[in-house]
Order: structure tokens, then C-alpha cells, then sequence
């Protein structure tokens, strides 16, 4: 089925160049992961397939979803829940999008690897054509001790390494051939190690935090010169970003209601409650709304996590918020946003609440997975929510099901058996970025 019908100064870690300049100078055939180099051919076929191998064209693309499982990764055709490819791979990993429509960073021990999706969309004129090839991790890797967030904007990607403060970044598009080579990263280093996060910008600047382990409360901008800019030091507890419609409009997540860049300015975001924490935003560029989640109990020692039944919607306009009451909880693998701008939340009952952002009304509710609860330990499997032009995917770890939801006419459109228990997850559609 088809899913789409109805510059900082280059100061380079020397852990980044010695990790990339290793994958450089290896067989590039064998990429550094566990996975053998059969070609998969379902469900229990493991890959990695030659960097040689040629390109097939095919008619059309469906998107490719990438999920974590123990022990692996696999990559599925979301078309019809066929295992493209499975990579076996200790640990917890994590998952983001890379930006280019092909590629993933997945976040392992060894630090950000390249995952290649296998999908290919070449411009031609006034049509384009496509191409598949098998999935593999590439054996490009980006270096971290404590591989953390991920962002894509204004054509580049930028990670954030929380062991170490270092912020790494690339051209999107330098992940044309899945490497990256020394000279294609720049980086620069944070005042101390603390659980950060970087947004590049149109200007050439850098939106990033600084802190400690213990405490942050800073967001400044920093220029291509390493001068700093505007800055808020009035965002404790600084977690969670979203880029949102606009040039340089970025939200950030604050413990005291969150900060918007804007103009080149922040702007604080007034709320009611001494303590809000929106640590979880979602954007999308066509819409000047910010999706969040909405926390005002300030967590205690040995006390039981607050599991807020209400979502926040930030105008990045005028920084203003509003909050939309759903009725049951949620957690912060449960959002996503139509390509209409709508938010998207999965909650405890199993429904899939798709919201208009301008109005921060519910304006569908969609049957889709099992009434669940959210785990204690946040790193077991647990619903997860992406998004792709109209499209929601979700996974229901207890039935090992993958649900196809068009989110514009509230229809679920499919329900796909996995082989394996779904933890995280990545959908890449190839065309969105063309």
C-alpha cells in the first residue's frame, strides 16, 4: 500500500576524528556493527550489506521504519510489515532521524553510528526516480561518550555529547555516500559536561545550553565566531527543543514555563503554576505552534512521577500558551505532528488524539493500541508515536503490532505484525525531503 495516497569555529574532537578517520581508512564493506552479511530475506535475516552493492530501481517508495528491539534493529517496509533488513545489536539504542530522508544516528555505546535506510530519490527533471538498497549501518561514527540529542535545522545536523559538553555538527546532505569524513564536521566545546542540546541556525549561528550535571538554566546563541549573542539565563532545568514556522524560531522546555527564540531575541513564556516543565516539544515548519507536555508537580525523592493528563500548545507568535485537556495520560514517546500542523498524542486508554493547534481543540480520537501504563524504567518498551507527512505510525509492544493512522481523515489504515517487541523507533520517508 501506499502510504502517501488519500559556520562554528572548526575546532574537531579529537575523539570524532579519531572514530571517523578509522571508518575512513577501513573496508568499508564491513561496517563496525554485529550484524552478519546475508542479504535479509525476512524476518530472521540479518544484514549489512556491501557498500557496493548496486542500487535497484523500483516504481515508487513507502517509508521505511527502523525499530529497536533487544538485540537489534529492524527495518521495516511499512507497506505491508516485511522485514527489509535486521541488524543484530547490543544495548539500548536510540533512534533520530538524520534529516536527509535516508539516514539515522543511532545512539550506542560507541556514540552516534550511521544507519542507511536504503532509500534513494534522485531529482530528474520535472519527475524523480527511485532506488532501494539494503539497509546497513554504514560504519560511520560520530564519537560520544554519552550520546544524546539530535537536531536537524537550516540544512544541518548538530549532536549533542552529554559526557563530554561537545556539540559536533554536519551538512545534512554531507551523508550523501553514509560517511563522514573529518574535515565535513565542525565542533565546539560547552563549558562543562551537562545533558544539552544544540540547534543550529540559518545565520551560521547556534542555539545551545550550558550547565552542569547538577544544574542548567542557560540558552544562548553562539555566533560563528564563538561570541555569544542573545541569551536566557531564566530557563531552569533547560530540556527539550523544537524549531517551529519561521526563520530561526526555536522553543526550548523550561521548569518555569518555557523560552522562544524569535527575531533573534528569547521570550519568556508566562504560566499560572510556580512550577511547569514542557521537557518534550514537538514542531513543525509550517506551523507557528509548539506541541509540549505539561508538568506543574515539582518531582520529590521516592515520590510517585506525575502522569499529566493535560498537553500545552506554545504560539511561538507572541509566547504565549495553552493547554488541552485529554482525559489520560500520555508519555514522552506518545507525540508527533501532522504535516498540517495538527499535534498527535497516544494515551493510556489506546487512543490516538490528533489535535487542531490553532483552536487547542481535540478534533479526533482514534482507537489504536491497547490500554496501557507507562513503565518505571523508561528505557523498557513502551508505545511509541512518529509521524510522516499524514501519517502516524505507531507500535503496541503488547500485541507486536505496527498501526498505519492518516491522521487528516482520523482512519486507521493498517495493522502490521512485527517479530519482535518494538522499543524505539525511526520512520524515514525519502520524499518528504525532495
Amino acid at each position: 500500500m501506499r502510504t502517501r495516497h488519500p559556520s562554528p569555529v572548526r575546532t574537531l574532537a579529537a575523539t570524532a576524528v579519531l572514530a571517523l578517520s578509522v571508518a575512513a581508512c577501513g573496508n568499508t564493506s564491513t561496517p563496525t556493527s554485529d550484524a552478519s552479511t546475508d542479504a535479509a530475506d525476512g524476518a530472521g535475516a540479518q544484514t549489512s550489506a556491501s557498500a557496493s552493492e548496486k542500487p535497484v530501481e523500483v516504481s515508487d517508495l513507502d517509508p521505511r521504519a527502523a525499530i529497536t528491539y533487544d538485540g537489534g534493529i529492524q527495518i521495516v517496509d511499512t507497506s505491508d510489515g516485511s522485514v527489509v533488513a535486521d541488524i543484530e545489536k547490543e544495548g539500548f539504542l536510540r533512534l533520530n532521524p538524520a534529516g536527509d530522508g535516508r539516514h539515522v544516528l543511532v545512539s550506542s555505546s560507541e556514540g552516534f553510528e550511521v544507519l542507511d535506510l536504503g532509500m534513494i530519490v534522485t531529482p530528474h527533471g520535472d519527475h524523480n526516480h527511485y532506488y532501494t538498497t539494503t539497509p546497513k549501518l554504514t560504519g560511520a561514527v560520530i564519537a560520544a561518550e554519552k550520546p544524546g540529542h539530535v537536531v536537524t535545522n537550516a540544512g544541518k545536523t548538530a549532536v549533542f555529547d552529554d559526557g563530554t559538553g561537545t556539540v559536533t555538527m554536519f551538512d545534512t546532505d554531507a551523508l550523501e555516500d553514509g560517511q563522514l569524513s573529518p574535515d565535513e564536521l565542525t565542533s565546539f566545546q560547552t563549558k562543562d559536561p551537562h545533558h544539552g542540546v544544540a540547534v543550529p541556525l540559518t545565520s551560521g549561528s547556534v542555539l545551545v545550553t550550558e550547565g552542569t550535571e547538577d544544574e542548567r538554566h542557560t540558552v544562548h546563541e553562539r555566533k560563528a565566531d564563538g561570541s555569544i549573542g542573545a541569551e536566557s539565563t531564566d530557563c531552569p532545568g533547560v530540556h527539550g527543543e523544537a524549531t517551529a514556522q519561521g526563520e530561526d524560531v526555536v522553543s526550548f522546555g523550561c521548569t518555569n514555563g518555557s523560552v522562544v527564540f524569535r527575531d533573534g531575541q528569547f521570550h519568556k513564556v508566562p504560566v499560572p503554576e510556580t512550577y511547569q516543565r514542557s521537557g518534550n516539544q514537538f514542531g513543525s515548519h509550517g506551523s507557528p505552534y509548539v506541541l509540549t507536555d505539561y508538568k506543574t508537580v515539582e518531582p520529590v525523592d521516592g515520590a510517585e512521577p506525575e502522569h499529566p493528563t493535560k498537553v500545552g500548545i506554545i504560539n511561538t507568535t507572541d509566547a504565549t500558551t495553552k493547554t488541552v485537556e485529554l482525559g489520560s495520560a500520555y508519555w514522552f514517546r506518545s507525540f508527533g505532528r501532522g504535516e498540517a500542523g495538527e499535534g498527535v498524542v497516544l494515551t493510556y486508554d489506546g487512543k490516538l488524539n490528533i489535535i487542531d493547534t490553532s483552536s487547542a481543540a481535540v478534533t479526533k480520537q482514534v482507537d489504536v493500541v491497547t490500554p496501557w501504563t507507562e513503565n518505571e524504567n523508561w528505557q523498557e518498551p513502551g508505545p511509541n508515536v512518529k509521524t510522516a507527512g499524514d501519517f502516524a505510525y505507531v507500535t503496541d509492544h503488547a500485541t507486536k503490532k505496527l498501526h498505519l493512522v492518516q491522521i487528516s481523515t482520523g482512519k486507521l489504515l493498517s495493522s502490521l505484525d512485527l517479530s519482535v517487541v518494538p522499543n524505539e523507533m525511526a520512520v524515514i520517508d525519502a520524499e518528504l525531503n525532495h
